[in-house]
C-alpha cells in the first residue's frame, strides 16, 4: 500500500513525556517527506500551542486543532475551515460548569483563557515559560468567563480538568444529556467540549477530500478517546502503546509508547522499508 499522509497527534503520541519530539521520530519524518508523503499535525491544541511543534517539524500543511473544531494556517496565521461554538452554547456549557467542582479553561479566537489557577495550569504555564517568545502560546487569565463569552470573537472549545475522577464522570454525564455538544477525552483527567458532530476524524476526512487524498493512503498516530475516529477513518490506524484498551481496540496496528521510538519503527515498517523494496 503507497500512503501519502501521516496525520500526527500531539500529547501522548508525537510529543514524549517531556513534551518533546524523539529524535528518531524527527529523522523519520524527515526521510519519508523526502520520498513525497506529507505530515500533518491533528490535535485537540488551540494552535497557538501547537505553533511550536509545527515549526520544529518544518511543516506546509496547516494543522486541525481542537479536535477538529477548526483548521490552521500556520503559514497565513489565520483559520480555515471552523466550527466555533455559538454564544447560546458557551453560556449553556458554562452554566454547567459552574455547577460542577472541576477547572475550566476557554480557547478563543487567539487565545487560552482561565479565571481560576487550577492544577491543570500549572504545568502549561512552565511548558509555554519554556519556549522561546515568537512561539509562545497565549495563555490569559480572565476576571469572568460570562464577560468573555459576551466579548470574545471566536469561541472554539471549553477544556475541563479534574484530579476526582467522580467528579469528571459526573460532568461528563451532564454534558452527555446536551446534544448541541460533544464531549471526549483528551486525557485521563481532561474532556474538551465543542459544538456536536466535530472529531477530528471528521475534519481529517474533510481536508482529504479538499486535497485528493484516498482515506486509505493515510497513516494516522494517536492515544486518546479523540483520536479513535481518525484511526478509524485511516488506512493506517496507528495506536501508541500508552493508550486506552478501547484505542487500541479501533486500531490496525499498536507500536510502542510515546517514550520509545514507535512512530519511527511504524514509518521505517510501512513507508521506509516498503519503498526500499520497489
Amino acid at each position: 500500500m503507497t500512503f501519502r499522509l501521516v496525520a500526527l497527534d500531539l500529547d501522548g503520541t508525537l510529543l514524549d513525556s517531556g513534551l518533546q519530539i524523539r529524535h528518531q521520530t524527527l529523522d523519520a519524518l524527515q526521510r519519508i517527506r523526502k520520498r513525497g508523503v506529507q505530515a500533518m499535525i491533528v490535535t485537540g491544541r488551540h494552535h497557538t500551542a501547537a505553533r511550536a511543534y509545527w515549526h520544529q517539524l518544518n511543516l506546509e500543511l496547516p494543522a486541525i486543532c481542537c479536535n477538529g473544531t477548526y483548521i490552521y494556517d500556520f503559514s497565513n496565521n489565520e483559520p480555515l475551515a471552523g466550527n466555533p461554538l455559538s454564544r447560546d452554547e458557551a453560556r449553556m456549557l458554562l452554566s454547567i460548569v459552574r455547577e460542577h467542582p472541576v477547572h475550566a479553561m476557554v480557547y478563543i479566537d487567539e487565545a487560552m483563557t482561565y479565571e481560576t489557577h487550577g492544577a491543570h495550569m500549572t504545568g502549561l504555564l512552565g511548558w509555554s515559560a519554556s519556549l522561546p517568545e515568537p512561539l509562545r502560546p497565549r495563555v490569559e487569565r480572565v476576571d469572568s468567563f460570562d464577560r468573555l463569552i459576551d466579548d470574545a470573537g471566536v469561541l472554539w472549545k471549553f477544556l475541563v480538568a479534574s484530579e476526582d475522577t467522580a467528579a469528571l464522570e459526573h460532568f461528563e454525564s451532564a454534558i452527555r444529556g446536551c446534544p448541541q455538544l460533544s464531549c471526549v477525552r483528551s486525557a485521563g483527567n481532561r474532556l474538551d467540549i465543542s459544538r456536536a458532530g466535530i472529531s477530528k476524524g471528521h475534519r481529517l476526512a474533510e481536508f482529504l477530500a479538499q486535497r485528493g487524498i484516498e482515506a486509505h493512503e493515510v497513516i494516522a498516530f494517536g492515544d486518546q478517546n479523540n483520536d479513535k475516529e481518525m484511526l478509524e477513518l485511516a488506512g493506517l490506524g496507528v495506536a501508541m502503546g500508552n493508550s486506552r484498551q478501547e484505542v487500541r481496540d479501533c486500531a490496525d496496528w499498536v507500536t510502542g509508547s510515546n517514550d520509545s521510538d514507535g512512530i519511527a519503527d511504524v514509518l521505517h515498517r510501512f513507508v521506509l522499508e516498503t519503498a526500499d523494496a520497489c
